[in-house]
């Protein structure tokens, strides 16, 4: 192997052998090897990026390369027993064939699609990594993925699509079809976005072979061929509940004041009643956790989100008890709201947990989503997700009548960018079948992408704010550096963030990371020309440019 193609595979800023060669790591590596054109260091990089003016959307990724390109995390989590399903996320011109060398005995690999099924036994208990290639008429990929048998699941944030900000109450089978066929048929599949979830008003009454939850039939008439749908998509299948007796949108939740579980819809107004222990918006006398969990089991429920507050330790510990005993891995995402004090008492249990309240498409209630994460970084980790609720960019409507987000295109960048500097699960809420050319650029820069499913896991965090500028900073697994250069101002603005601030020294190589491109090298200090309400996204190279 030569020493610029062992470069390309291994000297990577946030993805190792999934990332291009052109990245601050690669690139000093062969600007100190005189493989690239000398640029001197500029003790203070200036950088100026061009902006439109106005609320025009503006598209900052390059056209992806139809050559084979591997956009997936790095790393999954698997319960052993549980049944595998992964999808390779593989960008570049179909038709496309995959192989694989080291993978499990009990797991196989489809050759056309690239979706990985089986299961895995206690005796494979640990890391296994996987050397995968992907080919087609224009050129040859391989890259590494480390499958982890073990006791956590969601290694990585989660990354999906949630039918309220689109749908609300008039969700139906058909439309969460919609969702998923749009996933497939965008490429959002092929950048790792992988979770299809029905939010509230699916739910009818008990019964079935479990006394569980059922769907109401006139909108979900088949829930175990919707979710088998959705499998053979390479995608996979959420729900939604909750412990209250009755859900937000008024529907049977997961307990009753009635042993066995009877429910009636609330003749009494919500107004004064919510988040208040009040009934029928609160804990029942009895518990349906377990026989709820099993159906949806075998239904093929990946994902649940379970939805009430206040969070408390209780409900939350009898819900994980279910789930970890129906027989099948399914990711623990709680909303709403949740407390910070105790929080560390419920977080081992949970895999997501939502820090906020209801998202809405507009400035405030997205700088204040966004601003929240500062205070839980510290309890992030694999496996255990601080979730700023779905995001909000795209057409989106909560009911029948949609319209376009209310967030300017500079706000829906600094959107994507600070989920993605949070390491925050990224649940899309916009009408998938409505995406045009701006929002699919959006959601499918593989280098954006790749911060925020880092298997490092670590929070992003502040470490300048004065007015209305900031930077955030989230170390990489690698050891490089994403910096996010915020302009919460109205008009725009200079944000300087130096090496001091940032704990190292000396020449660094710095990339913009939705232009997917380095913009020169800096000795102690880089400040941008930032936007109003927007952002620039950076990533610094780990070692000094010289000592590569």
């Amino acid at each position: 192997m030569t020493l610029i193609r062992y470069m390309a595979i291994h000297l990577s800023p946030a993805a190792g052998p999934w990332r291009r060669l052109r990245t601050p790591l690669a690139g000093a590596a062969l600007l100190a090897m005189g493989l690239l054109p000398q640029v001197p260091a500029a003790r203070a990089l200036v950088y100026r990026p061009v902006f439109p003016a106005g609320n025009q959307k503006y598209i900052l990724t390059p056209p992806p390369s139809k050559k084979p390109y591997f956009n997936n995390a790095r790393v999954f989590g698997v319960r052993p027993g549980s049944s595998f399903l992964f999808t390779l996320a593989v960008s570049g011109m179909r038709p496309m064939q995959f192989s694989a060398a080291g993978l499990l005995a009990g797991l196989r690999l489809n050759a056309q699609t690239g979706q990985i099924s089986g299961v895995l036994t206690p005796a494979e208990i640990g890391p296994h990594t996987v050397t995968f290639r992907a080919s087609n008429a224009r050129g040859i990929a391989t890259g590494k993925l480390t499958i982890v048998v073990g006791n956590t699941i969601a290694l990585t944030p989660p990354m999906g699509w949630n039918s309220w900000n689109c749908w609300a109450g008039a969700v139906d089978q058909s439309r969460v079809l919609a969702a998923a066929r749009a996933m497939v048929s965008s490429g959002l599949v092929n950048y790792g976005w992988t979770y299809i979830c029905i939010d509230d008003t699916w739910q009818a009454g008990r019964g079935g072979p479990w006394n569980a939850i059922q769907p109401v039939k006139s909108r979900f008439p088949d829930m175990h061929g919707l979710a088998r749908q959705i499998h053979g998509m390479g995608l996979k299948f959420g729900i939604y509940s909750t412990p209250w007796t009755t859900s937000y949108a008024g529907h049977v939740g997961g307990s009753s004041m009635n042993k066995r579980g009877v429910w009636h819809r609330p003749r009494v107004s919500k107004k004064g009643r919510l988040n208040r222990n009040i009934l029928p918006w609160a804990i029942g006398k009895y518990h349906f956790e377990t026989q709820d969990a099993r159906q949806w089991a075998a239904w093929g429920v990946d994902y649940l989100k379970y939805d009430w507050n206040p969070i408390r330790y209780p409900e939350v510990h009898r819900m994980y008890q279910a789930l970890r005993h129906c027989g099948r891995d399914v990711v623990l995402s709680l909303s709403n709201s949740a407390p910070y004090k105790g929080a560390a008492k419920w977080i081992p249990d949970a895999n997501l947990w939502r820090i906020t309240g209801d998202s809405r498409d507009n400035w405030p209630n997205l700088r204040g989503h966004w601003q929240a994460g500062a205070k839980w970084a510290h309890l992030q980790s694999p496996g255990h997700w601080n979730d700023p609720d779905m995001m909000t960019i795209g057409w989106v409507g909560w009911g029948k009548h949609q319209h376009y987000t209310h967030l300017t295109p500079n706000e829906q960048y600094v959107e994507v960018s600070a989920f993605a500097l949070m390491g925050a699960p990224l649940i899309l809420g916009n009408n998938l079948s409505r995406m045009g050319a701006f929002t699919r650029n959006l959601l499918t820069n593989s280098e954006v992408i790749a911060v925020d499913q880092d298997p490092l896991g670590v929070a992003g965090r502040p470490v300048f704010r004065h007015g209305g500028r900031q930077v955030w900073v989230k170390p990489l697994a690698d050891g490089s550096m994403a910096l996010g250069l915020f302009n919460l101002g109205s008009r725009p603005a200079r944000v300087t963030v130096s090496w001091r601030r940032l704990h190292v020294h000396g020449p660094r190589v710095v990339r913009d990371l939705w232009r997917q491109k380095n913009i020169g090298i800096a000795a102690s200090r880089v400040t941008a020309r930032v936007g109003p309400h927007g952002v620039v996204l950076l990533q610094i190279s780990k070692k000094q440019a010289g000592d590569l």
